[in-house]
């Protein structure tokens, strides 16, 4: 991940972090999986430190194919006989776990093994993206839905149920938000698995048409009939919607 993503992912960070742990705390158990937010790699999947989790794409559906050398390399992220993968509940997708050749139990997501990576030192650590061209960062598909908000009505939100925006500086399928705004207004972007793009999925209540364009700064962010979507750094759980009318520019989506 370049320097500039680095920069923007870290007040992102912040946002995804309440988020997560707002969810979390509803639940009688920590997750096993959490979710981070990176500007350029859009939600990723952690470990319960926070370390980059990743996805091999030369395995198969709950099917481990790296052992020996590669699984020291490439840690595969277990629990123990009986326990349940536990992941944040805004988390969309499956969790379930796979046999490991050693009897050991592997944590799944949507089927696909999961993975931590020697070389990554720090939580945000990103360095075994597109490692030989077969690892990769498990990422979230970036569902976008609609939620019933007291004060604004149905309005759309992220995977992680964080409210969505629209800058009317920006033009159709163009973001006119770099640096400094994107700090404050982080992008809500598509990141990569191992077989292609992770496109952006139509929640309960969208009919709208969501796709990608491409940023500046490397990241792909998603739009919604064209217009790109934000979230805004000064919301810090689900519901919470303070970037309305910010600078008059600034405005939650309606469906």
């Amino acid at each position: 991940m370049n320097r500039l993503a680095r920069i923007l992912a870290r007040p992102a960070l912040v946002l995804a972090a309440a988020s997560v742990l707002a969810v979390a705390s509803a639940q009688a158990v920590d997750p096993v999986v959490q979710v981070r937010y990176d500007a350029e790699l859009g939600h990723v999947l952690t470990d319960a430190a926070g370390m980059t989790l990743y996805v091999f794409s030369n395995d198969e559906a709950g099917v481990s194919n790296c052992s020996g050398g590669c699984a020291e390399a490439w840690p595969p992220l277990l629990v123990e006989d009986g326990t349940v993968p536990v992941a944040p509940l805004a988390i969309p997708g499956e969790f379930s776990t796979t046999e490991r050749a050693d009897g050991s139990l592997q944590v799944t997501y949507n089927g696909w093994p999961l993975y931590g990576w020697v070389q990554d030192e720090a939580p945000g650590d990103t360095t075994g993206q597109a490692v030989n061209d077969v690892w990769w960062v498990a990422n979230l598909n970036p569902v976008v839905r609609v939620a019933e908000h007291p004060e604004h009505g149905p309005i759309l939100v992220g995977p992680t149920g964080m409210t969505l925006y629209l800058f009317t500086n920006d033009e159709s399928g163009v973001t006119n938000c770099y640096g400094g705004c994107a700090t404050n207004w982080p992008p809500l972007v598509g990141g990569f698995d191992a077989a292609a793009g992770v496109l952006p999925v139509a929640g309960e209540g969208v009919d709208g048409e969501l796709g990608l364009i491409q940023r500046d700064d490397g990241g792909l962010q998603v739009t919604y009939d064209g217009t790109p979507l934000y979230y805004w750094i000064r919301d810090h759980v689900p519901g919470d919607a303070t970037g309305q009318g910010v600078g008059d520019v600034w405005f939650v989506l309606e469906p």
